[in-house]
C-alpha cells in the first residue's frame, strides 16, 4: 500500500488497508516515501493492528526501525537501503526480509543474503515508482527464479502488473505479483484484489 498513490486516488491510507483486506489480502507492503518518521510509525502500527486482526500479515518498505516498532512481520529493502545483513540487525531472524533486485548480478547476491524472499522488477513499465532500471521482461523473471530457485527461495514481481498480464508473469516462475497502481485503477480496491484472487489462486 503506497501513501503517496493512495493520496492520489482520493483514500485515506488505513481505509485502503481495510480495502484490501476486505477484498481478501493476505500480505501487504506499506510503503511511505515522504512521510516523517513519527507519522510513519503512526500509520504502519495501526496498519499492523488491521492486517493482523485480518490474518493477514504486514511488511514495511524501506525502514527496519519502523518495522520493529510497530510490530510489524517484516521488512522490504531495495539497493540502496540497508543492507538485509544489517536489516537483521534490527528485525531478528524471524522476521520476513525482502530485497529488490533489477539485474542479473543483484539477483546473483541477493540469494547469498539473509533474505526471506527477492524481488525482481520492474517487469513491465510503471507509473508508481522510478527505479532508474529498464523493464527487465519476462526472461529476467524466468531467470531470476531459477536462480532464486537453488536457494529455495520464492521470487515476488513487480512493476506494472496488472490483472490481464499477472498469470504471465506466475507462469515465468514468480511465486507472487507486487501490485499497486491496477488495484486502484479501478476505483474500487476491495473487488480488485478480489479478482486477483479469484482469477490468479489455485
Amino acid at each position: 500500500m503506497d501513501v503517496e498513490a493512495a493520496a492520489r486516488a482520493g483514500w485515506q491510507p488505513l481505509d485502503l488497508v481495510r480495502a484490501f483486506l476486505a477484498g481478501g489480502a493476505r500480505f501487504l507492503q506499506l510503503r511511505a516515501k515522504h512521510l516523517s518518521g513519527s507519522a510513519f510509525l503512526d500509520l504502519a502500527s495501526a496498519a499492523v493492528v488491521l492486517a493482523h486482526a485480518g490474518q493477514a500479515q504486514l511488511i514495511v518498505n524501506d525502514r527496519a526501525d519502523i518495522a520493529r516498532l510497530a510490530g510489524a512481520d517484516g521488512v522490504h529493502v531495495g539497493q540502496e537501503d540497508l543492507s538485509p545483513v544489517s536489516v537483521r540487525a534490527i528485525v531478528g531472524d524471524a522476521a520476513i526480509v525482502g530485497l529488490s533486485t533489477h539485474t542479473s548480478e543483484q539477483v546473483e547476491q541477493a540469494v547469498r543474503a539473509p533474505v526471506t524472499y527477492i524481488a525482481v522488477g520492474p517487469v513491465f513499465g510503471t507509473t508508481t515508482k522510478a527505479t532508474g532500471y529498464e523493464c527487465v521482461g519476462l526472461e529476467r523473471v524466468r531467470e531470476a527464479a531459477r536462480l532464486a530457485g537453488v536457494r529455495g527461495l520464492p521470487l515476488v514481481a513487480i512493476g506494472g502488473i496488472t490483472l490481464e498480464n499477472a498469470a504471465s508473469v506466475l507462469e515465468a516462475g514468480a511465486a507472487s505479483v507486487a501490485v499497486i497502481g491496477d488495484l486502484l485503477s479501478t476505483g474500487d480496491p476491495e473487488g480488485r484484489v478480489r479478482a486477483y484472487r479469484d482469477r490468479l489462486w489455485r
